[in-house]
């Protein structure tokens, strides 16, 4: 299937990601994410993936470099996330918060981050079932089908997959896949996916059932879950995503709490390259998660039939719209038709009225669709508002505004891009990092380095930064140089950057009675000492864990263990760690630190405390 010729425009990446937010973990490990008033499916035993992380190394940086730094810190590569670098880590378990502290003080990891599991974003309703679909007049769906239906579109379900069958949905369907195991089984194994693709694009006026917003939108479902009780992990979201703007899906919808996720936003970015847009749902818990402006994701809360915010809406600064999301009537698993509660449901109104404006004037940007979206919402409490974003979304306004919108002459401009980091005349050696700066009149895709010609790697997120391995290079004068590439394939070039490598230690010849300064040998295994808390002392509150270190040579890592669980680790000579005993039980505790140096001897230090 190929994508609609649209040009795709990206936005300067600003978003910084928390790992887990307070307020979000207390939701997971409570297990209560479907919402006040439906029923709460029972959560994992923890709430991300155990024994695994996921981790992204600056572009550049190579296996071997990766390894070592991997190897450091107990951790080892299982695979890679599609075309986005982020790698799937295992990592022991118990122990991978302890090593994305480690890895994300690394300055060759872009970011580590747990997998975490997320839920549908649903609630199941009490209430009887409605009669009518009340959410398609509110938005005005009924007056932009006149003018579109969103034909050549294709709206991607990431969910627990389609029931294929359903003759409100069967005419629609294209060949899905599964992200979990690679197969294309793609049948709904909860039901929850059937009605979020019922919701975006039923079949509409065919004497059946019910409507959908995007009348003539096709579905390509991919199931990112084979769990009956719709929990994904979002390794499989990322990969399912990555999937689905391979094969060029114009909107891609995840009725999940991805918003705060590095890695889904890595794949959010790379949908929106291949001319896509990316919507989610904001999540039932009826709180402000605390979550940042996501630019590469849409995210959606829900309101109710009288425009108000549904109470287990989530709402803060990451919403961008809103759009209704209680008792909408769609399509069930098995042939049926059932009424739903959620932004799992707002979300996928929100792609279908993407859709829609996609179909309607199918030369714009991803930039210019979801402007076009947020310009057209009728803004229910002012221009933007914590509840609603920009407001609730309005088909009818966004179709008007997409047809009347005056095409962008075609990009013929190449993007600026500039090596600001190592500057030139510099002597480097070793792991360099290397910064560079690219701006474009649309959007810059992507930046890639080289070193003497030679390729070196290729970031397509800004801030774009590569970690270069200088000792791939023979010493002496070495030539930097990037390129930029924007979604027109217009081609920008730096300025050479000339740096000098020296990673080779000279011999000193012997002159007159002089000694010959010779290469110092790692001979010695590193010390390394816990100096709090002492020995055989007892223990309460927060305890604050100091550990240092000594080599001949070098420290190279600091790992920190309490009775044989990873805690803490660190790369250089010191180690501090607080552990909160509030939350152990009465006992008596071995607390070991390991040091290795950078020939790989280590040291340990045992040390016993009771509670």
């Amino acid at each position: 299937m190929n994508s609609n010729s649209r040009r795709s425009q990206k936005n300067q990446n600003t978003f910084k990601p928390t790992q887990l937010s307070k307020a979000l973990a207390a939701v997971l490990i409570a297990g209560v994410f479907g919402g006040a008033s439906g029923t709460a499916y029972a959560a994992p035993d923890k709430p991300w993936k155990e024994g695994q992380i996921l981790v992204k190394p600056k572009a550049g940086l190579s296996d071997i470099e990766f390894d070592k730094i991997l190897k450091r810190n107990k951790g080892q590569k299982k695979g890679i996330i599609g075309n986005i670098g982020v790698h799937v880590i295992s990592v022991p378990p118990q122990a991978e918060q302890a090593v994305i502290r480690a890895l994300s003080k690394n300055p060759h990891v872009e970011f580590a981050e747990l997998d975490m599991a997320v839920e549908l974003s649903l609630t199941t309703p009490n209430d009887p079932r409605y009669g009518n679909q009340w959410h398609l007049p509110k938005i005005q769906a009924p007056t932009s089908w006149s003018a579109t239906k969103a034909d050549n579109t294709v709206i991607a379900i990431l969910d627990t997959g389609v029931d294929s069958a359903h003759s409100d949905l069967s005419s629609k369907m294209l060949p899905g896949w599964n992200a979990v195991d690679g197969s294309t089984n793609s049948s709904d194994v909860h039901g929850h996916g059937t009605a979020v693709a019922g919701t975006a694009a039923a079949t509409t006026d065919n004497a059946n059932g019910v409507a959908g917003v995007a009348w003539n939108a096709q579905i390509l479902p991919v199931r990112i879950t084979n769990s009956s009780d719709g929990w994904a992990y979002w390794s499989d979201i990322a990969r399912g995503l990555n999937w689905a703007a391979d094969q060029g899906a114009d909107v891609a919808n995840i009725s999940y709490g991805v918003s705060n996720s590095s890695t889904v936003t890595n794949a959010a970015q790379y949908m929106r390259s291949k001319n896509g847009l990316v919507v989610v749902a904001a999540g039932n818990d009826g709180i402000d998660p605390g979550f940042k402006n996501n630019i590469y994701m849409i995210s959606v809360s829900a309101t109710t039939s009288s425009d108000d915010k549904a109470s287990w809406s989530n709402y803060g600064e990451f919403i961008d719209v809103a759009a209704p999301g209680t008792s909408i009537q769609t399509t069930t698993r098995g042939g049926g038709y059932g009424n739903w509660n959620g932004t799992s449901f707002s979300s996928p109104v929100t792609a279908g009225v993407v859709a829609l404006i996609q179909g309607a004037n199918p030369t714009l940007t991803p930039d210019e669709v979801e402007q076009i979206l947020k310009s057209s919402a009728d803004k229910i409490a002012g221009n933007i508002h914590p509840y609603y974003g920009h407001g609730r979304v309005n088909a009818a306004t966004a179709v008007e505004m997409a047809l009347n919108m005056v095409n962008v002459t075609v990009d013929n401009e190449a993007p600026s891009v500039n090596i600001f980091s190592p500057t030139g005349g510099s002597t480097v050696s070793g792991l360099i990092a290397v910064e560079v700066s690219a701006t474009d009149n649309v959007g810059v895709s992507e930046v890639s380095l080289y070193a003497n010609g030679l390729y070196v790697g290729t970031d397509t997120t800004a801030p774009y930064q590569f970690s270069w391995d200088s000792k791939e290079i023979a010493d002496g004068s070495v030539t930097l140089s990037a390129t930029a590439i924007d979604a027109a394939g217009n081609e920008g070039v730096s300025s050479d950057v000339n740096v000098t490598v020296k990673n080779t230690i000279e011999e000193v010849e012997e002159v007159a009675d002089e000694p010959v300064e010779e290469v110092i040998e790692d001979m010695a295994a590193p010390t390394v000492a816990i100096s709090n808390p002492a020995d055989g002392s007892r223990v309460s509150r927060v305890v604050k864990i100091n550990v240092s270190a000594e080599d001949d040579v070098a420290v190279a890592n600091i790992q920190l263990f309490i009775n044989g669980s990873l805690a803490s680790s660190a790369d250089g000579n010191q180690l501090s760690h607080n552990w909160n005993t509030n939350r152990e039980s009465r006992g008596t505790y071995i607390i070991e630190a390991v040091a290795t140096d950078t020939s790989n001897k280590t040291a340990k230090h045992t040390i016993t405390v009771s509670k």
